[in-house]
């Protein structure tokens, strides 16, 4: 991860004396303490520092040793729990390059804080400061501070965004949740406002969308402990850090003013009906103040103020997310990039692409014309897949990201080579969209859309650009890109040119001295003697060391260096006119460097034009990028069929997963998916283990994603509804790590589920009810079920091991049972034993499979033989087989013979009973229906005589008979 760096590279050393590596222990034992996951670097200039148990990390983590660690002073750190020998501070040193690597992937991937002390200030006559202060922050949610140190060299792939909550109690116990959130990507400020559930689902539902890395959160609000407890654990449910703020931050007062300042041109100074969302605004205040973004003048008047309105998308909870393997995850190393439906779609030339990409997969369409929309543009990419890899590997593939452009601009950072890249794509605009124009969809009302969506913004912004192009042809030298040089025309100004003249003249010289020490030596100047600008030396001649003798008694030949590639010499003129050369060099950039900040200034002008374009390019990137998954599957997908919300069918032919159809080794057998309003809505699947269940109900949940993103769906025809959102239960995840019990994050979770759900919802619930007992289990899996069935009323898929649920069917009429299907065949073993050999056919049939087959899947994990004999043993003895005859206690009774049997011996109690029934009188004269018991007991033997015959030619019955 981090390179080879850490090992083959010498670390920069400490460089202070015993006195001040004191002075600096005691400043390190002084700082307040550390919130958890912080990690504290110091800048020493040209590397950093950590020190204490940040260091201990940072060498486990980076250098993956201890031996890096250098200890500083001569005591052991205050608090230190170490009770061996004083050691002093532990300490490490890592390079710039090293550092960037590792703040990176602790921000990013594993979720840390950050802070950055510099020193206050020099202190004549010492080598090291002794006095340090905070100089930038960072965290998943706020990167703002580190960008240019993150990503200076390569482009962003993340939205990093952060949210803060404010609930307040209203009326009825209801609560109020007002959400802003920031994208510094996007430079969007969001807004939301909404009534609350006691699960906070929507709450969920907005941090899935959002794709939010960190949420603040107030810390001291007394009144609503118990609420911001509950909002707190689901936050940090979806993979969220959480950060504390005083509730004195969330303070609505200025945050009009302040907006004002932060908000663009479009909207500041506008009565925005925003601001009219108290709860929200105050959500705001407290984010503002967390970001700091006041205090940054680069940043005012840069944003756009956007109100979020959940419904626009569906919903998804962290459950969901899970099991649909939306996004990959961040600690998962090795592996197929396709494991993740991200992943296997992520087929995006551009940075922009692969953002859009991310956040339309956690925002679902929910509107059908949107939806019909996106299809019909893939669709024309899938028909013409010659033109689509052109826009591809011609045009996508040379786009920068113009979004982190753009901020370089406004920030005053960026440079010339800044300007010549947007410069460069801008070139390629007429290209891509000629090369859309050629799309021939066999779709007429695709061409239309295309025309309107794309090609008409494309050609505003094209022309709207040409300026822009004038200006750089006007401004920069074109012909020095060849040479990796970013300089302005010498023709720009007057003191350009001279020098731009100076230098070619003193080039000319050093051409011309070149040719005479050739002469002088007797050497071919282009294979045997070189001048070259070399790192040290700068313009200097090399000869290789066959011909280093050549310079033996040449007095004016002044030998520099030997080294593998030959001897490096100079003379008296070639250094006089080397460092007229460099002196010059460094006055024309000198003369240049304020007017670079000019063409910079004027390129930012252009940076809205280059935002929209920016978002046209992404929705190109991933629409092609759709088609070009949907085209290359094993099986090509097919464009979906979708009915309005609280209409239509489930109807799929031949669904496949999608993740796992592309994997290595797989052989994917398709299935059918049938759910119909009122006979099968509601299915209830069982079937072994490892039989493809959970494939089964999870392949349906990604097809319905898939469809309302607008691309196309791995199955040979399909027919869905729109929904309102998936919910899931699939399993506990790390749960236990956050000190919630598995059954208990099944409670919590499937509580959400009860609580969010619509008659338009889709529900996958994978086993339930593992958590507790098997009679606690199986009741709550029977309510759970029966509720969503007869109350919700929703598309819902219920995988379970309680195959005593799947009676259900016989109540409600639009439950249905599938089974995963299993070939039994009976085989015996060395010893005689017959045993059963189970081949899983991974195909979805109706009815009900009424085992599990788990001691198999125990063989099939190379169980020890006698853990899996003892099994099978005990298995027996609980499920009552009896002490017969082998062959007999494995017999497996059809439900003819079952329901035969029943009725016999009903018969046969209905017959005793109505024998023993007499009537007698008692004492008082009343009628007594009691019979003596032996005389009862005597019918009971005369009647089982009868019914003898009967009895020995029903199995069931006698397998009955062998269990008393």
């Amino acid at each position: 991860m981090y390179g080879s760096e850490s090992t083959s590279t010498p670390r920069p050393q400490f460089e202070m004396d015993k006195e001040a590596e004191d002075r600096f222990c005691r400043f390190i034992e002084r700082m307040p303490p550390k919130m958890d996951g912080m990690i504290r670097l110091f800048d020493r200039g040209d590397y950093f520092s950590a020190h204490g148990p940040d260091a201990i990390y940072i060498a486990n983590e980076v250098f993956k040793t201890t031996n890096v660690l250098k200890y500083l002073g001569s005591g052991k750190p205050s608090g230190s729990s170490n009770t061996g020998p004083s050691r002093g501070l532990a300490s490490v040193t890592m390079r710039t390059s090293l550092t960037k690597q590792f703040l990176r992937d602790a921000l990013t991937v594993k979720q840390m804080r950050i802070e950055i002390y510099v020193p206050e200030e020099k202190i004549p006559g010492r080598k090291d400061n002794t006095k340090w202060i905070l100089s930038k922050i960072a965290s998943p949610g706020n990167l703002i501070q580190l960008e240019d140190l993150l990503f200076n060299d390569q482009s962003l792939l993340s939205n990093s965004v952060i949210t803060s909550l404010k609930i307040q109690q209203i009326k009825d116990q209801q609560i109020l949740v007002g959400i802003a959130y920031i994208d510094n990507q996007e430079r969007l400020i969001g807004i939301a406002e909404f009534i609350e559930n006691e699960n906070f689902s929507n709450t969920e539902s907005l941090l899935i969308q959002l794709g939010v890395k960190e949420c603040i959160m107030q810390s001291d609000d007394k009144r609503s402990d118990h609420e911001l407890s509950k909002l707190k654990t689901l936050v940090e449910r979806c993979g969220v850090i959480v950060t504390e703020r005083r509730t004195a931050d969330y303070q609505a007062r200025n945050v009009e003013q302040d907006l004002n300042r932060l908000l663009d041109e479009s909207s500041a100074g506008v009565a925005l009906p925003e601001f009219d969302l108290k709860v929200a605004m105050s959500s705001v205040s407290a984010l503002l103040i967390y970001l700091n973004l006041l205090s940054d003048a680069t940043l005012h008047g840069q944003y756009r103020l956007h109100k979020h309105d959940l419904s626009q998308y569906m919903k998804l909870d962290a459950s969901a997310l899970k099991a649909l393997n939306l996004m990959p995850q961040p600690n998962e190393t090795g592996g197929s990039k396709s494991m993740s439906l991200y992943g296997l779609l992520d087929r995006c030339k551009t940075s922009q692409g692969k953002r859009l990409l991310a956040r339309w997969l956690k925002q679902p369409l929910v509107n059908k014309h949107e939806i019909v929309q996106r299809q019909n543009i893939v669709e024309a990419f899938v028909d013409d897949s010659n033109t689509r890899r052109t826009i591809q590997d011609k045009y996508l593939k040379m786009m920068p990201d113009f979004h982190r452009i753009s901020k370089k601009f406004h920030r005053r950072v960026a440079g010339l080579e800044d300007v010549v890249r947007v410069y460069q794509a801008v070139l390629l605009l007429p290209g891509l969209v000629q090369t859309i124009e050629d799309v021939q969809p066999m779709n007429a009302a695709a061409k239309d859309l295309i025309d309107e969506i794309y090609l008409k913004p494309f050609r505003e912004h094209a022309t709207n650009l040409e300026n822009y192009t004038q200006m750089v042809e006007d401004t920069i030298d074109l012909d020095e890109l060849a040479n990796h040089n970013f300089v302005l025309l010498p023709s720009f100004d007057d003191n350009l040119q001279q020098y731009k003249s100076e230098l070619l003249d003193i080039r000319d010289q050093l051409d011309e001295e070149h040719k005479k020490i050739g002469r002088e030596l007797g050497l071919d100047i282009e294979k045997k003697l070189h001048l070259e600008n070399h790192q040290v030396y700068k313009y200097s001649f090399r000869v290789t060391k066959a011909e280093v003798g050549t310079l033996r008694g040449k007095k004016n030949c002044i030998e520099l260096a030997t080294q593998k590639s030959g001897t490096i010499f100079t003379t008296n003129h070639l250094r006089n006119l080397s460092d007229s050369y460099f002196d010059l060099q460094d006055k024309y950039e000198r003369a240049q460097r304020h007017l670079v900040k000019e063409v910079v200034g004027i390129a930012a002008s252009y940076t809205p034009v280059l935002e929209i374009l920016d978002n046209l390019l992404a929705a190109v990137d991933v629409t092609v990028s759709f088609a070009h998954v949907s085209a290359n599957a094993p099986v090509p997908y097919v464009k979906p069929t979708l009915t309005e919300k609280g209409t239509g069918d489930i109807l799929l032919r031949n669904a496949r997963h999608p993740c796992l159809e592309v994997q290595d080794d797989v052989t994917f057998i398709p299935n059918d998916h049938e759910m119909r309003k009122s006979s099968s809505e509601f299915i209830i699947l069982t079937g072994p283990n490892m039989g493809g269940k959970s494939t089964y109900i999870r392949q349906i949940g990604v097809i319905a994603l898939l469809a309302q993103i607008g691309c196309f769906v791995p199955a040979d025809e399909a027919e869905l509804p729109i929904f309102d959102c998936i919910l899931a239960r699939v399993g506990a995840g790390d749960s236990q790590l956050k000190g919630v019990s598995t059954f208990m994050a099944e409670m919590l979770e499937t509580a959400t589920i009860l609580k969010s759900a619509t008659k338009d919802s889709l529900i996958i619930i994978d086993e339930l009810g593992r958590g507790t007992s098997t009679y606690d289990g199986f009741g709550l899996a029977w309510a759970i079920s029966e509720h969503i069935a007869s109350k919700i009323r929703c598309f819902c898929l219920f995988a379970t091991h309680f195959h005593e649920l799947t009676t259900l069917d016989q109540s409600l009429q639009h439950v249905k049972n599938l089974h995963v299907e299993a070939l039994v065949t009976d085989k015996r073993d060395g010893d005689g034993k017959q045993d059963r050999n189970i081949t899983l056919l991974y195909q979805v049939k109706e009815g009900v499979c009424d085992q599990s087959f788990g001691i198999h899947v125990a063989e099939l994990a190379n169980f020890p033989e006698s853990v899996v004999k003892l099994a099978k043993r005990k298995a027996e003895e609980l499920e009552d087989f009896g002490d017969g005859d082998p062959d007999e206690s494995l017999t497996k009774y059809t439900k003819e013979e079952t329901d035969e049997g029943t009725t016999l011996i009903k018969d046969f109690l209905d017959t005793w009973k109505s024998r023993t029934a007499g009537t007698a009188v008692n004492g008082d004269g009343n009628e007594d229906m009691r019979m003596a018991e032996e005389e009862m007991l005597a019918e009971l033997r005369r009647t089982a005589e009868e019914f003898k015959d009967r009895f020995e030619n029903n199995v069931w019955v006698k397998g009955v008979m062998s269990t008393l």
